[in-house]
């Protein structure tokens, strides 16, 4: 697979095309970034950790039933996955209380929420990733209403997996956020799934072990995406 060039770059990724035309490398680096890109650092090993470990879930999700862009890792750092259509959305599931929407509702943190909160938000760093709903998606033309169901059906539906898959793990799947899109008209489940996009909280010890690590200073950031691999049965190679 050759790599041409780059279309896009983000706080931790970037795109590659290829010598064909529906498929891309995706490419996850060593930076890091919290409160829309105010906080920022590079830490040693990150792409290589973030890259294995959402292979290493996308590969599980898809022997569930559940269609994604992954195609295939290419490196410790790269990944082939298929060229998407992608909405402009953030699709959000919080099986527990914390961060953003204990501020927003002046809820306790670590209320078990049940059944789950789903939430949509624009993806759009410039304005704060803001909460948005279904009449906004419809209205703006964001994705159709159709679409907008079957994203939030299908963030229901690897909700009720991965809680599962996390739990044997002895890990607590707080929250986290999907992307999807589309690939000739299906669609598929897109962007990463990684400590980086999730809470992960010890389930006997409630310990931090996502970014949250990053944001709040706790320090091991690395170290504990690892362990939660090791966890999950992965087997991480940095060199």
């Amino acid at each position: 697979m050759e790599k041409i060039s780059q279309i896009t770059t983000g706080k931790a990724k970037s795109l590659y095309t290829t010598n064909e035309p529906d498929q891309l490398i995706m490419e996850f680096r060593d930076d890091t970034s919290a409160f829309d890109g105010k906080k920022m650092e590079a830490l040693d090993n990150k792409g290589k950790v973030n890259n294995q470990f959402n292979a290493f879930v996308m590969e599980f999700l898809a022997s569930k039933g559940i269609e994604t862009h992954f195609i295939k890792l290419l490196s410790n750092h790269e990944s082939l996955v298929y060229k998407l259509e992608m909405f402009p959305i953030e699709c959000v599931v919080r099986n527990r209380a914390t961060g953003s929407l204990c501020k927003r509702l002046g809820i306790e943190d670590g209320l078990i929420l049940d059944p789950p909160l789903f939430e949509f938000f624009l993806k759009d760093d410039e304005l704060g990733d803001p909460l948005i709903n279904d009449h906004h998606i419809e209205s703006f033309g964001w994705a159709t209403q159709e679409d907008a169901d079957a994203m939030r059906d299908l963030t229901l539906e690897i909700n009720d997996i991965l809680v599962d898959f996390f739990k044997e793990a002895n890990l607590i799947l707080v929250d986290y956020k999907l992307e999807f899109g589309k690939f000739q008209g299906k669609m598929l489940l897109a962007d990463e799934f990684t400590p980086d996009g999730c809470r992960l909280w010890d389930k006997d010890t409630l310990t931090k072990m996502d970014k949250d690590r990053f944001r709040q200073d706790l320090g091991n950031v690395i170290e504990t995406y690892g362990e939660v691999g090791e966890r999950l049965g992965m087997k991480i190679k940095l060199d």
